[in-house]
């Protein structure tokens, strides 16, 4: 024991000093070199800029590891209970600029290599962004992964080690065209291996019961194909203080190569394991309207779980704990249903694997997770047909019927016989061919519970899970998504956060409710002025971006008006673009002589599979290229389509926005964290009372947010009496002047029957009520453009948005995470 204490003391007391882990300019220069040279094997003569940028991240992630490190030994000495976040994605968005952010050390590294003739700027997009997520959900996740480790939680995140991304975004004739996202391809200095810590996942096969020698009866499960989950390891670091590890699975064969198949001349099979066990990791959400991507994502969902929770059970159990006490070290996070098949996979591991009876494995169980749900969509709301899951996860279904049956003979005991209630609840739905109802399964298997907007939890207890919250009210609470002001202000906006800093001190930063302090300063002509300044900077640099990624010249005095997310029929893209549709037709008939100039920008990606919003896409373009190359609105209108939306690219378009389109239908968004990055960087928002801008709109305050369309209640009433859309259309003029536009040859190039789909099912369907919503949409954009002509207005509100925002951060929903769900405390880390 001594050896080791002065092994760990000789460590920290001579490690700071050290050209390795030092922060100075001179220190990172020479790590630098060291990196280049030994590391990588170049002299910058001959380096290419993939080389300097290998070596400037291994250099940064010494340091990323130090405080790792630091961490990992106070989380060891104080014993506490720890947070395990299991996550199909995570989009965590380049790493460099925001480690170097974090450690303080921008300016000096950018000095460091200054003097060695390379520039920073150069470097930073070099980097590959991590191809882990899709949208919302997994920027989510990676926000909570940095207020974690800035709060020192202690806290491990789970996932997959994707091979390719969702897909990469291109736009040819304006349509969307997907592909690959090759993250990979030169390699990620980020990440660690640890070929030691792997784990095997069972797929397929048969199950037998029988009674072993001292008469317990015991499942033993046959599998038909074993995967093996190796862990890759990436530093999370949080704001100036102390980290937290993202491990991802990467699937491989257990046995990579079929030795005797070779022998024997069959060299595709000696490898066809390998490549089946591979295909699990390959891509994140493969295709799954066939068979086989229902399957590969079924696998997906179970090997990573499977891995995680043996990881967890190994640390436990390392450490000299009874496994009785599981959940007393353990919260376990579910965001989101892919991962709920973790409640059936710790019951087969506690019950098969540990022997444990069942009702102390459940009790376990149910105290050892929680479950966020993060959508309203029925159809995102996960349901696996049983015969595919008997044929992937047969004995995860033996245990899935069985927590269903002790579920309901408590509920036909302790709570109602009502049949149709009784099946309502029940984890499998048996109206037509039978699935396991997967939200059912998380609900089940928690001990808590939670939305993430206060309307989206309002909603999930009266309407998508309304039977469990009457029976269980105390499990459901709600949490409201945040956002880290680190990366989405400090970072991406560092001229903004500058000024803020300067007027009212840098707390902020890890407090955001101390921009409060703004309010003070709205009215103030000079810092009114530096605000439109900084505004009209960040605005001139998009438009160099904007020039530069899509030939479109855009005026940096014109409103920005800026819808970036998804691409989904519910978010209500082409609302808008009937909106400027109108502004169009309007103009051209000289009706609208005090209409703004405005910039009208778009990005996001569609589903590889959902054609109608790729028709959006396409009729996006079709506008742009109508509006941008016609002399009579030339100076007023123009639209732009940044393609492939993500973490990286949307960093110049938060600081540069003046208005944030958030424009779904009421009740649709569950919450909506792009809302909250605009707001945050000074954008004012137009929106309906959905997600979170119900909560944005009472902090900001009324008069500071521009309201349209129906609230929830209305939507509803107007669906149960049988909407229809097409009288909206008979009788308002300027609604049917613009959706028969939509057929003109002059908007399709000559083919009118381009947008028929999309004309046909606002006309006949209109399941998210954009004509419903047309009307006071409108009305509610002619004032806007009546505010933008008061600069000075606007400018206050503006300041009066980003100085309400302090709700929204990260750090405060972890914080109620901790309190409310996890029963979790912050470590001190010396």
């Amino acid at each position: 024991m001594s050896a080791k204490i002065s092994a760990h003391t000789l460590l920290h007391s001579t490690v700071s000093e050290t050209t390795r882990v030092g922060l100075s300019k001179k220190d990172i220069q020479l790590s630098f070199l060291e990196y280049l040279y030994y590391g990588i094997g170049r002299i910058p003569e001959v380096a290419t800029p993939s080389d300097l940028y290998t070596a400037l991240a291994l250099t940064v992630r010494d340091r990323v590891f130090r405080r790792f490190v630091r961490t990992t030994g106070a989380i060891a000495e104080q014993d506490v209970r720890a947070v395990a976040y299991l996550s199909a994605e995570y989009l965590p968005g380049p790493h460099l600029a925001n480690n170097l952010y974090n450690l303080g050390i921008t300016e000096q590294t950018k000095e460091a290599l200054r003097e060695l003739e390379i520039d920073l700027e150069g470097l930073l997009e070099q980097e590959e962004e991590p191809g882990l997520g899709s949208g919302g959900l997994g920027r989510l996740a990676s926000c909570y992964m940095d207020s974690l480790a800035t709060l020192a939680i202690p806290a491990i995140a789970y996932g997959i080690r994707y091979e390719f991304g969702i897909f990469d975004q291109s736009i040819q004739n304006g349509w969307q065209v997907e592909i690959t996202d090759k993250w990979l391809r030169f390699g990620n200095p980020w990440e660690v291996v640890r070929p030691e810590i792997a784990y095997e996942v069972k797929f397929g096969g048969r199950t037998e019961q029988i009674t072993d020698e001292d008469g317990r009866f015991e499942v033993r499960w046959h599998p038909e194909s074993v995967v093996k989950g190796t862990a890759y390891d990436t530093p999370v670091l949080g704001y100036q203080g102390s980290s937290m590890i993202l491990r991802l699975w990467k699937a491989e064969a257990s046995e990579s190569f079929d030795f005797s198949a070779f022998n024997l001349g069959n060299y595709y099979q000696a490898v066809e394991a390998k490549m089946a066990s591979e295909n699990i990791g390959k891509v994140l959400y493969p295709n799954d309207q066939a068979l086989s991507g229902k399957s590969l994502r079924l696998k997906q969902q179970l090997f990573f779980v499977s891995c995680s929770l043996q990881d967890m059970i190994r640390l436990h159990l390392l450490q000299g704990r009874s496994l009785d006490r599981f959940h007393d070290k353990f919260a376990i996070q579910l965001n989101d249903t892919h991962p709920s098949i973790a409640v059936a996979e710790l019951m087969r591991i506690l019950v098969d694997q540990h022997r444990m009876d069942w009702d102390t494995s459940w009790y376990i169980t149910r105290n050892t997770f929680s479950y966020t749900n993060h959508t309203l969509l029925p159809e995102a709301l996960e349901r696996w047909p049983i015969s595919l899951f008997q044929t992937i996860l047969p004995r995860h279904l033996e245990i899935i019927y069985e927590i269903n049956h002790r579920f309901l003979q408590q509920v036909r005991e302790h709570y109602t016989t009502d049949d149709s209630l009784i099946s309502r609840l029940s984890l499998i739905d048996e109206s037509g061919e039978r699935y396991i109802r997967m939200s059912h399964l998380a609900t089940v298997g928690s001990h808590k519970v939670n939305g993430v907007s206060a309307l989206h939890s309002e909603l999930l207890q009266k309407h998508v899970l309304r039977d469990f919250a009457e029976l269980w009210p105390d499990r459901f609470c709600n949490v409201t998504n945040g956002i880290t002001p680190r990366r989405f202000l400090g970072l991406s906006n560092p001229l903004l956060a500058g000024l803020i800093t300067q007027h009212i001190g840098e707390t902020w930063v890890t407090q955001l409710d101390e921009l409060i302090k703004l309010k003070d300063w709205a009215e103030d002509k000079p810092f009114q002025q530096r605000w439109k300044e900084v505004k009209l900077s960040n605005k001139q640099a998009l438009a160099r971006f904007i020039d530069e990624h899509t030939g479109v010249r855009v005026n940096p005095n014109s409103l920005f008006d800026v819808q970036a997310k998804r691409i989904h029929e519910y978010k209500r893209q082409h609302l808008k673009v009937l909106h400027i549709l109108s502004l169009y037709l309007q103009l051209k008939k000289g009706m609208l002589p005090e209409l703004p100039a405005y910039t009208f920008i778009f990005a996001g990606k569609a589903a590889p599979g959902y054609f109608m919003a790729k028709l959006i896409i396409k009729l996006i373009h079709a506008v742009a290229d109508l509006v941008n190359h016609d002399p009579d609105v030339h100076d007023l209108l123009k639209v732009v389509f940044l393609p492939d939306f993500n973490v990286k690219n949307a960093q110049h378009l938060y600081p540069a926005a003046d208005l944030s389109e958030q424009i779904s239908l009421a009740g649709m968004e569950a919450s909506g964290t792009g809302n909250m990055k605009f707001a945050l960087n000074g954008a004012l928002t137009v929106g309906t009372l959905d997600g979170a801008n119900v909560e944005i709109r009472k902090q900001v305050g009324e008069d500071n947010f521009f309201l349209f369309g129906m609230n929830a209640e209305q939507v509803q009433s107007m669906k149960a009496s049988a909407y229809q859309p097409h009288p909206i259309y008979e009788n308002n003029e300027r609604l049917k002047e613009v959706l028969d536009f939509l057929l003109s040859k002059k908007l399709t190039q000559g083919d009118s029957q381009l947008f028929k789909p999309l004309y046909d099912h606002l006309l006949w369907q209109d399941s998210f009520m954009v004509l419903a919503d047309f009307q006071s949409y409108l009305e509610c954009q002619e004032q806007i453009g009546k505010l933008w002509l008061r600069p000075e207005e606007w400018t206050r509100k503006a300041i009066l948005n980003v100085a309400h925002m302090g709700k929204f951060s990260s750090d405060r929903a972890i914080q109620e995470y901790c309190q409310l769900i996890w029963k979790v405390s912050p470590i001190e880390v010396k």
